[in-house]
């Protein structure tokens, strides 16, 4: 499960690049109950999603040469520069280097082999988001990819990630641990791009899912204020009831009420 106990390719942090942070904050506080700090005048517009108090993202206002909204999904390591040199040693991509942020860690941006977005951080002052797993907060992330193999290699040499072949009614999972952190350890999952439910998409990304206490009031709070929904609510046996939505700039992630833990 995700948690905030990190450990070297665990997912660390999560922000949103969005056309207007006033807007997307209204957006997920209708959602979340979520708050936004600023970072300070020294952090050029950044700040903190924060739910009572406690962050669970970050996230600042973007422009189109930034790319598109997003959100990016950030992966726990202790050496920084090694593990860039490692993701190109394995075929990845830099699009942006190494850099510190003020005394807060050290980030870069990398993409994998098959062209999937995401971000390294090592921790400094601020050691990643504070809860992980309850409601409001990330509790599961997964890779839409055009070859599962290669990147699941990928994120194995780079990364030190684990997969997992997890069958349920219909077919079966490629889900994702760090290095040793077995069943307990799982955060997210590989699938293929093609078997995306939603269709919308055809080049590899990275999605986040969100805890919440009730899927279809999510769905209907993210339509009233905005939102459009990719997949209406669904019920996946022995995981929960979820559903893939965007925010009103066109921001991909999901929500899930999930399931009780079987015992």
């Amino acid at each position: 499960m995700l948690t905030t106990r990190f450990v070297t390719g665990a997912p660390n942090w999560i922000d949103l690049g969005t056309p207007d942070i006033e807007g997307a904050t209204a957006f997920y506080r209708a959602l979340f109950g979520w708050d936004f700090r600023s970072a300070g005048p020294e952090a050029g517009g950044y700040g903190f999603f924060q739910l009572g108090g406690r962050t669970v993202a970050g996230g600042m206002q973007s422009t189109e040469d930034q790319g598109p909204p997003s959100w990016s999904v950030f992966f726990q390591t202790s050496d920084i520069d090694a593990t860039v040199k490692a993701g190109e040693r394995a075929g990845g991509g830099t699009p942006a280097p190494p850099m510190d942020v003020m005394d807060a860690g050290r980030m870069a941006i990398l993409t994998d082999t098959a062209g999937a977005v995401f971000g390294l951080w090592q921790p400094g002052r601020i050691k990643g988001f504070d809860i992980a797993g309850e409601t409001g907060s990330l509790c599961w992330v997964e890779l839409y990819t055009t070859d599962v193999p290669k990147v699941a290699a990928f994120y194995g040499a780079v990364l030190g990630l684990e997969t997992s072949a997890v069958s349920f009614p219909g077919g079966s999972y490629t889900c994702v641990n760090p290095a040793g952190g077995g069943d307990d350890g799982m955060f997210g999952g590989v699938v293929d791009v093609n078997d995306d439910p939603t269709g919308t998409e055809t080049t590899p990304y990275w999605l986040p899912y969100f805890e919440v206490t009730d899927t279809d009031s999510t769905v209907a709070a993210a339509q009233e204020h905005g939102g459009q929904v990719l997949m209406p609510a669904t019920d996946v046996e022995g995981v929960g009831r979820i559903a893939r939505l965007t925010d009103p700039y066109g921001a991909h992630f999901a929500v899930i009420k999930s399931a009780p833990a079987q015992m």
